[in-house]
């Protein structure tokens, strides 16, 4: 379901950089206009990406990669950078549980959204409110009223793996998704 079925409004991502003169400036590298994929029928957005940490921004090196991400995307992390990514929810859409090796803010930009644990624990977050994702086993589901759409916004970044006394590494799952593991 595309972007414009949800009713919410198209997005722009706006990039700086530094002209010949080091003085900030807008880059007109890529299109303003905020790119989106289908993935099971979600529409995602790829707002950015860096390929390492810290990240190399001199001579534009990320974003020839983030351009390069646009054509293949990612997994849901990549293990050495970053990912800014733009979610939309159809009303009463809800992904399966999941779990990445990274920690995550995730911010409600339009609408409700339950995070849902393994635990069975729940809670409901409102436009403005932000879930601290600490690769743990979680779900999300729209529950915006009267049949609302939702969007939220991700920024992922690659953590340790976790340990857990007794049960080891705790692998990332993402069966269901449909976005390929993580890089």
């Amino acid at each position: 379901m595309s972007t414009n079925q949800l009713q919410l409004p198209p997005q722009n991502r706006y990039i700086t950089t530094h002209g010949a003169n080091g003085k900030a400036v807008f880059s007109n590298q890529l299109p303003q206009a905020l790119p989106k994929q289908l993935f099971n029928g979600v529409p995602f957005g790829l707002a950015y990406t860096t390929s390492e940490f810290p990240a190399q921004l001199s001579a534009d090196a990320d974003l020839a990669k983030y351009e390069a991400n646009l054509s293949t995307p990612p997994g849901l992390v990549i293990s050495t950078g970053t990912v800014c990514r733009i979610v939309d929810f159809a009303p009463h859409a809800e992904s399966p549980m999941h779990r990445t090796v990274s920690l995550d803010y995730g911010v409600v930009l339009e609408g409700e959204v339950e995070l849902s644990l393994e635990s069975g624990e729940t809670r409901i977050l409102k436009r403005g409110d932000v879930a601290i994702q600490r690769a743990t086993n979680h779900a999300w589901k729209n529950v915006t009223p009267d049949d609302g759409c939702a969007r939220m916004l991700y920024v992922l970044i690659p953590c340790q793996p976790i340990q857990v006394e007794g049960l080891g590494l705790l692998d990332e799952v993402v069966d269901g998704i449909g976005v390929k593991a993580s890089e």
